[in-house]
């Protein structure tokens, strides 16, 4: 196991939004809540069938690290590599376009298995615009979707984006604009344009009022899911016992949930965070949804202090495991994952530090029969070293 300064003392400190109340938690907690869940939906094949008609689809590769395996104890260690979905960074144009293709076609009342094309035609009739926000890959997939169909992409960012990833997004064709505050902030900037004539919210996080988006974003990345089932099963014939997926917002997490719990409700899915943006482990601590103060972090995509409405009872539900993990440990099993030919950003490398914590925690399921998933949701990207901030200390 990598050691980092910041491992000398296991807890960290989380602040709640609301009442200012701070908190100092462990990294690992085994979520004492999980129960059967009933009233899950399986995978919508229209769902795949959809993104094959997109242009250059491919499915994202599933790689092998038999080493790692053995260093965890487990049978099989595998990384479903998401840094170049349809040539994008990241696997969040899966949620994007599903979910855009769903809004247009309900927006100019065209059924839901229409073409690309018709799609377009229709939204420029109607003068649509996309309205979002992103600290990064989420907008990028939203200008993507709104190329292909032809119209506009007005992306809200937080302050703390920086110039590249504004620029990224605006490289994409969508207007970027610029809010003094948190993601939080740049959620109700974007909600407010949504008032414009001709305006569609699309956004992977959810609330009341605000459902069905963010429920088709989540079936949008199960053809994620879909691919990594064949691919584990080409390569060992065996199903995963373990899963590790991110948490910002929490919609792939529940994706994830969602997927494996329905095909095996002994399936151990682990959720990882950052230190700087725990929310599902600290809602876990107090079974509800809490919000929490955000702080600094290489770790953008996770830097959401609130949760989706949709996907909290899911994850209360179905983890077993919430873990969060520092900027350092994120960097180091980062290029742990380089090394080894993995294009990861800070989110995978997230995933494999969380892993490392479970194997020390005794915690990953079937032991040397297991098969660990890690889902590395974002390729390589610009970060200020960790490390070189803790030796300025």
């Amino acid at each position: 196991m990598l050691v980092s300064p910041e491992q000398s003392h296991d807890e960290f400190a989380v602040t709640h939004l609301d009442t200012k109340c701070v908190y100092h938690r462990n990294h690992v907690f085994v979520n004492p809540h999980r129960k059967s869940i009933s009233s899950l939906v399986p995978t919508d094949p229209a769902v795949e069938a959809f993104h094959k008609t997109l242009p250059h689809y491919a499915p994202t590769p599933l790689r092998s690290l038999p080493e790692l395996a053995g260093e965890l104890g487990v049978a099989h260690v595998f990384v479903k590599d998401e840094s170049a979905r349809f040539g994008l960074p990241s696997f969040k144009i899966l949620g994007a376009s599903w979910a855009i293709y769903r809004t247009v076609c309900e927006k100019t009342g065209l059924p839901p298995d229409v073409s690309m094309v018709d799609a377009g035609d229709a939204a420029k009739r109607h003068s649509l615009v996309l309205i979002t926000c992103s600290c990064g890959n989420w907008g990028r997939a939203v200008a993507r979707m709104a190329t292909y169909l032809g119209i506009r992409a007005i992306v809200f960012v937080p302050n703390g984006v920086s110039d590249a990833s504004r620029t990224k997004m605006s490289d994409e064709g969508a207007e970027v604009i610029a809010v003094n505050g948190s993601y939080d902030d740049s959620i109700e900037a974007a909600v407010r344009r949504g008032d414009d004539a001709g305006a569609l919210l699309v956004f992977d996080t959810s609330w009341e009022g605000f459902e069905t988006v963010p429920k088709w974003v989540v079936e949008g990345y199960c053809t994620m899911l879909s691919e990594a089932d064949h691919q584990v099963y080409q390569s060992c014939r065996r199903t995963p016992s373990t899963c590790v997926v991110p948490v910002g917002v929490g919609s792939v997490a529940q994706a994830v949930i969602a997927h494996y719990t329905a095909k095996d409700p002994n399936i151990h899915n682990i959720t990882v965070e950052s230190e700087a943006a725990p929310c599902l482990l600290e809602s876990l601590h107090h079974d509800r949804s809490i919000p929490l103060e955000t702080g600094q972090t290489i770790l953008p995509p996770l830097n959401c202090g609130t949760l989706s409405m949709l996907a909290w009872p899911v994850l209360k539900d179905g983890v077993y495991a919430s873990i969060a993990v520092s900027d350092v440990e994120a960097h180091q099993n980062l290029q742990y994952l380089n090394s080894n030919g993995i294009n990861a950003g800070p989110c995978g490398g997230a995933t494999l530090a969380a892993a490392r914590r479970l194997h020390e925690s005794s915690l990953i399921g079937q032991g040397p029969d297991g098969v660990l998933v890690l889902f590395s949701t974002e390729g390589m990207r610009g970060y200020d070293d960790p490390l070189e901030k803790c030796s300025v200390r």
